[in-house]
């Protein structure tokens, strides 16, 4: 697949942190796009809809379609289809995004078993009975999936438990590990290259998967400070630095249209 070179970002900690639109981050897509950059956004955040993202994207100031937006979510349901096939029912212990995604892919959803299969992402709505009903069906040895392993979220205040401190209490009760399809596992890494082609940079906040998942690209990685890496975050920035380092994507725009622009 070719095209234009794509600069694909993260959204929690890049382009919004919780409720709020960080600062420039809405200029910095449109510098990086009048430069012919094509932007993404790729989350392991599964728990809205790609229409949700895009209409929150257009709230903070930020031009996108459903085309410009993939997740852990479309990889998990692309996971499901390959081991269970279009018709079977999925006990979806995550948010809407996921049910759409699997929807879309031909699957039926319950939040009830019994169930062909399960998967598990970050939705607020977890709870005991949730996690009773997920573990009982991983007990009975269907495909198990987790959108994701991320262990927090960064929100307007301090961190949010993220899927990974979901996926980690239906594993524990359900006695076994799922396969994990969101960044930066393999089957996100085949979404990427399905979706945006094989040239670009990945931006994000979270070494640990935004730049594994570069690496796993054969990309180069573009780390802001705006989400989990750094002083105030949980990641330490890694030694050696990533190719980019910048406190955020309005300081991060400039040095990716230098590098990457077609015409710089």
């Amino acid at each position: 697949m070719t095209g234009p070179f794509v600069v694909c970002c993260d959204l929690d900690g890049v382009v919004w942190r919780g409720e709020h639109a960080l600062p420039g981050a809405a200029d910095a897509v449109a510098r990086l796009r009048a430069a012919g950059l094509r932007v993404v956004f790729l989350t392991n955040n599964s728990s809205a809809t790609p229409g949700d993202v895009v209409a929150r994207l257009g709230a903070a100031g930020v031009d996108a379609t459903p085309a410009d937006v993939a997740g852990s979510a479309e990889a998990a349901a692309a996971v499901l289809a390959g081991s269970v096939g279009p018709g079977a029912t999925v006990l979806t212990c995550a948010g809407a995004g996921v049910v759409e995604a699997c929807r879309a892919r031909g699957l039926r959803t319950t939040d009830v078993g019994p169930a062909d299969a399960v998967v598990v992402g970050w939705h607020r709505d977890f709870d005991f009975e949730r996690l009773r009903r997920a573990a009982d069906v991983v007990r009975t040895g269907v495909p198990y999936v987790a959108t994701n392993l991320d262990p927090t979220y960064p929100a307007s205040r301090g961190l949010l438990p993220g899927a990974g401190a979901l996926v980690a209490a239906v594993t524990a009760a359900g006695g076994r590990p799922p396969v994990v399809a969101g960044k930066p596992h393999p089957p996100t890494v085949e979404l990427v290259r399905e979706r945006f082609g094989t040239r670009g940079v990945v931006v994000g906040d979270r070494p640990s998967t935004d730049g594994a998942l570069a690496a796993a690209l054969g990309w180069p990685f573009a780390l802001v400070l705006s989400g989990i890496a750094g002083s105030a975050g949980e990641e330490p920035v890694p030694d050696p630095s990533p190719a980019f380092v910048a406190a955020d994507l309005a300081a991060l725009a400039g040095p990716l249209v230098e590098a990457f622009a077609p015409d710089s």
